[in-house]
């Protein structure tokens, strides 16, 4: 018998709908039936014999390996698709299933979009977790490699690859804890409220929960299917973290093409003319990572922002796959970045000249002058003066107090010796005390810190 042909709503939304989902669909709502049968038969709401002989249904489909069927028009979508192979596999007509007893299509998606994207986050977060371990050996290595610090593409102040290092790891522990959060808001289960409203029959939804590994209920049965918030707060922390993890991307490349650190080999393609050229693509593909991220986010966001509060599929199913794209393009992202990082090495960091000549010492060259009792605003115009008569490399005790004799009372010796210091001493930024700078002690022990809230998050994730 030949298959007919099919509509156009099934050549342009159903199958195309259906080859998206499937692979992720099918074997969570085989889970989540397992689950379900064994409620329905403990809560003698079905035979032990018709609920043995489903479980067993169950049991071949999820062991089957094969690839899913070809979209023929003969079931209508995923959820079909699970009740037209469960009645093969158990031998009986799709008209003597119980499988769908006390469940709607409704919440089942709710429960294994929540699982799915639980699976996927649970895979993300370890990235996360990896890519901050990595920055933060890098960031202890490197404690005591100086560089520039830029403002607004200028330069600015003398800092080190670990003090930048350990900013970004700081970054993506803040990242790793809202991701552990949004997992424990998706590991409740809608599972049991049906179309929205419940049903009469005496069903255990914390049963399933717990066989489905959730650890609690939605507290209300129309939020349970008609809520949308954690499937945008999905999109939005992928695009948040994805969009700072470009900006240190864009970084890098400057590190790269100023000879900074060294061009991990591995994270390059060579050039198709130029033999000469090694060009780390890869920072330019996390950027544009980061961008697809967002418009899937915004996606996501303009979706349900359309929606009706009630089950809609416009908050639901037509979200899943820039959900599903999104979760799995920030998966490949982190492991990219943390695997550039893992490779970086010095390699021709600035000099103490080259800094002082960019002008990054200047800022410390005030402070010094305002540790010997000098207003500050009345030291900024001093070594401003200074730097308008040529980089720091030039002045002397004279000049020094040339320019300081018309703003400020004279200059002690050991005020013009400080400011000569700081001005051509790009170093001594590594000794800095503060515990949030540059120093190398404070960057190691900023290291110390991060690394427990890292492992705090972890601990959350084993659990």
């Amino acid at each position: 018998m030949s298959t007919p042909a099919l509509t156009t709503y099934q050549r342009h939304h159903l199958r195309p709908t259906y080859e998206h989902h499937v692979g992720y669909l099918f074997p969570a709502m085989v889970r989540a039936s397992q689950a379900h049968v064994v409620m329905l038969t403990e809560q003698g709401l079905i035979p032990a014999e018709r609920g043995a002989r489903l479980l067993r249904g169950l049991a071949d489909l999820r062991a089957d390996t094969t690839p899913p069927p070809a979209y023929d028009g003969s079931f209508e979508d995923v959820y079909y698709l699970v009740e037209k192979r469960l009645a093969e596999a158990c031998g009986i007509p799709t008209s003597q299933l119980d499988v769908q007893l006390a469940r709607s299509r409704n919440d089942l998606d709710a429960g294994v979009f929540r699982m799915v994207l639980r699976d996927q986050l649970l895979g993300v977060l370890d990235r996360v977790l990896a890519a901050g371990s990595t920055a933060l050996e890098q960031a202890d290595r490197y404690a005591d490699v100086v560089i520039t610090g830029y403002t607004h593409r200028r330069p600015a102040q003398p800092t080190t690859i670990g003090h930048a290092l350990a900013g970004y790891a700081e970054a993506l522990a803040g990242e790793a804890v809202a991701y552990a959060d949004l997992l424990d808001t998706l590991n409740t289960s809608p599972l049991g409220s049906c179309a929205f409203a419940g049903t009469d029959l005496d069903i255990s939804p914390a049963r399933v929960a717990e066989l489905l590994g959730f650890g609690a209920l939605v507290t209300n049965s129309y939020e349970a299917v008609a809520g949308a918030d954690h499937l945008v707060a999905v999109g939005t922390l992928n695009a948040r973290s994805l969009a700072t993890g470009a900006r240190l991307a864009r970084t890098l490349m400057d590190w790269l093409s100023w000879r900074w650190v060294t061009t991990p080999a591995d994270f390059t393609q060579g050039s198709s003319i130029m033999p000469q050229k090694r060009n780390p693509v890869v920072l330019e593909h996390l950027v544009s990572m980061a961008g697809a991220t967002a418009a899937d986010a915004a996606s996501v966001l303009n979706n349900v922002g359309a929606a009706w509060w009630e089950d809609s599929n416009n908050a639901t199913t037509d979200v899943q796959v820039r959900l599903w794209e999104s979760n799995d393009r920030t998966d490949r992202f982190f492991a990219l970045l943390g695997g550039f990082l893992a490779e970086i090495e010095p390699l021709e960091p600035p000099s103490s000249a080259e800094i002082v000549a960019s002008g990054a010492t200047t800022t410390a060259a005030a402070d010094a002058l305002t540790r010997h009792g000098v207003p500050f605003r009345a030291a900024h115009s001093v070594v401003g003066r200074l730097v308008r008569g040529g980089d720091p490399s030039t002045w002397n005790a004279e000049t020094v107090r040339d320019d300081a004799r018309e703003v400020t009372d004279p200059l002690s010796d050991d005020a013009v010796a400080d400011l000569i210091a700081a001005a051509v001493r790009p170093e001594l930024v590594l000794d800095r005390a503060q515990a949030d700078g540059p120093g190398v002690s404070a960057v190691r022990a900023q290291v110390t810190v991060l690394r427990g809230a890292f492992d705090g998050v972890a601990q959350r994730l084993a659990a």
